[in-house]
């Protein structure tokens, strides 16, 4: 058996209006009165997640994948997810950690990481939320995603490879 790692990254500008939930790790942030510019519900956490499974099959989901999948109207993040799963689990490899680091002004993530890690836990098999780790920052406004123009998000993963 052998460990693989890859990093996943990706960002979305926040708009204001609550025509659609902003969405982080599948789980809804209800009091946002902003979402992330996307054409799909614009995940920017399974959106890093999908792109670090990426790395270790070699095969792009998001771009031309994910948006076929999103003029056939599909616009859920974990469907493109469970794409990028099948690869992984077609080339023998399986999860054994994800980490995430989520950078923005807002909103607060504290009170939605445990249901985050749940969320994200649920989407992968085998996965228990004890190897779903995320960590949040306003980067003290450094950025502008600490300065409330986005939302960005770095994660790695390890897997085995039977």
């Amino acid at each position: 058996m052998r460990t693989v790692c890859a990093i996943g990254q990706d960002s979305h500008r926040l708009v204001q209006g609550t025509d659609k939930p902003l969405v982080l790790g599948g789980v809804a942030i209800e009091e946002a009165t902003y979402h992330a510019d996307a054409n799909s519900d614009g995940d920017v956490v399974l959106h890093a997640l999908t792109n670090a499974v990426s790395g270790l099959t070699c095969r792009n989901i998001l771009g031309e994948v994910a948006d076929k999948m999103c003029r056939e109207g599909i616009t859920d993040s974990s469907r493109y997810l469970k794409v990028a799963l099948d690869d992984l689990a077609a080339r023998n490899m399986r999860l054994v950690h994800i980490s995430f680091t989520v950078e923005c002004r807002s909103p607060k993530l504290a009170g939605y990481i445990e249901s985050m890690r749940q969320s994200i836990a649920g989407m992968c098999p085998g996965m228990s939320t004890d190897h779903v780790g995320i960590t949040a920052t306003s980067g003290e406004g450094l950025t502008s995603f600490g300065r409330g123009e986005g939302i960005s998000v770095f994660c790695v993963i390890t897997a085995e490879v039977d």
